[in-house]
Parts: structure tokens; sequence; C-alpha cells
């Protein structure tokens, strides 16, 4: 293996540039992806000191000379600043030594466009720094930032109805709040309920942040804001600790934080105040907390993914999402709902589902509970004809693992020992053949393209077991 023509290969198609100093912070390798990150060609580039390149740096504010300094790495940190052509760029950087027989070197930097995110992030705080902006010193909001309350949320089942009444008790509360569930369950949905409901925030602004939707660095940035000239090409801006003071703040995924910003977030907890980034003064903020996992929270702090003692801040109140197959008597409700949803956005009249097809929804997993529901009925509802949804309509992912799942269930432990294997999978064939006929509304073509067979072998297995096709297409004729 040509190790030099796979280097090159590497690099060529890397979305990242690399940027190799030796101990003077001259360049002596420079790789520039096609994003034109620093505006300087590899020829002009190699041999000039990183400071003739990005003109506005200094010492004190370049990465390279800091890491040179120090001989210490930093990781994923968030730059603005002039590029050699003079246009504004923001790029995500991670800078190492390196150290040679205990001797620095030179150092390495690894860096990514994020011109477009940043710029994208700034609107957003202008956006909402808008619709919360101060009025002869008190607060007027234009809209609260909440979508549900909780007669939307939908369920009738025992662990619903208690979810609903511990979520009902804490509106007014103070406290911290944990939201463990699994992806889809519909944490925000509660979240925001709690809100609305409130007396003392309902008309308050609620925000709500994916933790794992933006690097470390930016989001310390965006959660605390910033100060004028802590970093190049910074201004005084609140963060959404500031924007959200007097009402809630949700942090989705809080367990995707770095530990340094964990121990932000505790002391916001603790303390009640902020300090933006590159500030000297503290800001007071009154700032209910509401927090999620889709992980099960004690499994991240065993796990060290989570301070243990932002854990115990944040879980003085905790509640826990059902999943769906957790639930099930509450599908039919859920079907239902998104049946009138969609009804009205893709212009439809269905009227409900079958029994047929609803025991085959209750039968399935959903691995990704409320929303691949959701997600399934709006499929259903773009193909369908009919006034009802039958099993032929269900998508065959779902129709094939809820059958699978009905036989896991009707062989107990006990009955293992009298299982004869060949007659089960014999009954087991049969089934599907029938399943997939009536889904198929009798059409031989269609059912042996669903169980993925020739036609004249679907007709030899129909024989084979007895299969009266007519009795399955028309059960009504024969009663």
């Amino acid at each position: 293996m040509d190790y030099k023509f796979l280097l090159e290969a590497i690099l060529t198609h890397l979305d990242e540039g690399i940027l190799v100093v030796d101990k003077h912070a001259n360049v002596t390798f420079y790789n520039e992806p096609a994003t034109n990150i620093a505006g300087i060609t590899q020829e002009k580039a190699i041999g000039k000191n990183i400071l003739d390149i990005f003109p506005d740096l200094t010492p004190e504010s370049s990465t390279f000379y800091q890491v040179l300094k120090h001989k210490e790495p930093i990781i994923d940190y968030v730059q603005t600043y002039m590029n050699y052509q003079g246009r504004k760029v923001s790029t995500l950087t991670s800078t190492i030594p390196l150290i040679k027989q205990d001797e620095i070197v030179g150092a390495l930097e690894i860096y990514r466009d994020l011109t477009q995110v940043k710029e994208l992030s700034e609107k957003v705080l202008n956006l909402q720094s808008e619709l919360f902006k101060k009025k002869n010193n008190e607060k007027t909001y234009k809209a609260n930032g909440i979508s549900y309350c909780f007669e939307d949320i939908i369920g009738e089942t025992p662990v619903m109805r208690k979810l609903k009444e511990r979520a009902r008790k804490i509106v007014d509360s103070k406290s911290p709040v944990l939201v463990y569930g699994e992806t889809g369950t519909g944490k925000e949905l509660v979240v925001q309920a709690i809100h609305g409901a409130s007396k003392a925030r309902g008309n308050k602004p609620f925000i709500a942040q994916n933790c794992a939707a933006l690097p470390n660095a930016l989001l310390d940035s965006i959660l605390f804001g910033t100060t004028s000239g802590s970093f190049t090409g910074a201004k005084d801006k609140p963060g959404l600790f500031e924007l959200a003071d007097g009402g809630t703040l949700f942090l989705d995924e809080v367990n995707s934080m770095d530990m340094k910003l964990q121990g932000k977030l505790l002391r916001v907890l603790q303390d009640g105040v902020v300090r933006r980034v590159g500030g000297l003064n503290t800001t007071r903020v009154d700032v209910r907390i509401i927090a999620s996992t889709n992980e099960p929270p004690a499994k991240i702090v065993e796990q060290k993914i989570m301070r243990n003692d932002l854990y115990y801040r944040l879980n003085v109140i905790s509640l826990c999402m059902p999943a769906l197959r957790e639930r099930r008597e509450d599908i039919g409700l859920l079907t239902n709902f998104f049946i009138n949803l969609y009804n009205g956005t893709v212009n439809k009249k269905v009227k409900g589902i079958s029994p047929e097809a609803l025991q085959v929804f209750e039968a399935y997993h959903w691995p990704g509970n409320i929303r691949e529901l959701r997600c399934a009925i709006e499929s259903i509802m773009n193909f369908i004809d009919s006034q009802q949804i039958e099993l032929a309509d269900i998508p065959p992912h779902i129709a094939n693992c809820a059958e699978t799942s009905d036989v896991r269930q009707e062989v107990s432990e006990e009955e293992l020992s009298d299982v004869c294997l060949a007659d089960k999978l014999n009954e087991y064939e049969k089934k599907l053949i029938q399943n997939a006929i009536l889904r198929a509304g009798g059409n031989g073509a269609k059912a042996a393209r669903m169980l993925n067979i020739p036609r004249q072998t679907l007709h030899n297995k129909i024989k084979k077991h007895h299969i009266d096709w007519e009795i399955i297409v028309s059960p009504k004729k024969h009663n």
C-alpha cells in the first residue's frame, strides 16, 4: 500500500482544513477544503507566519500561539476572524501541540467552517430578543413560545393518567425538573404543558434548546451570551438564560453537554446567576430549568456522562415518559387523532381504522414511539383511497414485525416441550400467506411480491396448506 497516495486521497476529500506550524508559528503544511475558509492558496501559505495569514489575530487570540506557549491542546474552540481575503469567517477548531522528546516542535490545527451555523444562531438570538424585548423596564411578550397544553396530551392508560396528574401538581413549582423518555415519546409536549399551565410563568417566555444540536463551545455562548471583545467579532448579546428570564428554559438531551458546561449549568441552578462568555459581571435570572434525557438518568450518571451533583440538582422532580409499547391501549386514540389531523392536510375523508389493522398496530413494538406512529399514519394517508385504514394499507415493515411478535407471544415456555417445530413452521407459514392474500385484496401477484416469493411458489403453498382463497377474500359470503 502506497501510504503517501492514501494520505493524499484522504486529505483531498476532507471537509476540514488542516494547518501545521513550526515552533515559531510559521506554516509548514496546509490543506484547504473546497470551502476556501482561510482564503489563501497552499503556495502562498507555506512559510508565512500564522499572523500574516490572519492579520486581525494576535498572539493572545491565536490558538496556535496559545498552544505553542502552554503545550496544551485546545479542542472544539469557536473562532471568528478575518481571513486572508478580508472575509469574516467562523470556525470550529481543534489545535494540538506537536511534542518530540519533550520539546515542542510545532502545532497541528484541524478546522471546520461554522460561518453559516454562527450566522443562523445569531439570527435566532436576535429573533428571540425581538419577541421578548423590554418596554418601559417591563417585559412585553408577543408570544410565550408554546404550542401545546395538557389537553393535547392524548392517553387514558393508567400510566398516562398518573403522568398528567404528577405534571399538573408541579406547574407552579420553582424546582428543576428532569424528564426521561425514549426518542419520540413526547417529552417537549409535556414540558410545554407544564409551562403553559403555570400562573406565574405561563405568559412569560418558553425557550427550548437541543443541547446535542451544537458544539459545546457554540452552545456555551448561546446559553450564557457573549461580551464585546471576548473574542474576535464578539458582540454584547444576551444568552438564552437571560432571554428566558421569568419563564422556562427547556434543555433537551442535557447529557450531551461536556463536563465543563455542566458545571456552569450547575452554578445557575444553585445561585441563579449567569456570566456572559468573556464577561466579568454576573446577572441574576429567574428561570425555571427543565431538562430531559433519552437515556435512563441513573445509567448516564454511572457511565460518568453526567455529573453526579448536576443530576441530584436537576432530579428534584422527575417525570418518566412511557414508551408507546408500554401504553398499547392508547394506540387507537392516537391513531384516530392523527387520522383527523392528516385528513385536513392531505385532503382526505378517512373515518378510522379497521379492527384488524388496529390489532397489527397494537402488536407492533414502535421503536420510534409516537413520532413513528405519526409518520406511519401520514404515509398511509398520502396513498389511501378508501374511508378506512385496512391491513393492506399498513407499511410492510410494520405488518411483518407485528406478525413475528404475535408468534413470539403465542408460544409460552410451558408449551415449548410439546412443540413440533415442523408443525409450528407450517402453521406460521399458512398464517403469513393468509395475511398477505388479505392485505393484497385477493391479488395473487401482489401477495407474492409482499412475501418475496414467485407467484407459482405461492400457489403451490396454497395447495399444500389447503388455503381457501375465497373464504379469505370474502368471508361474509361463507358465513
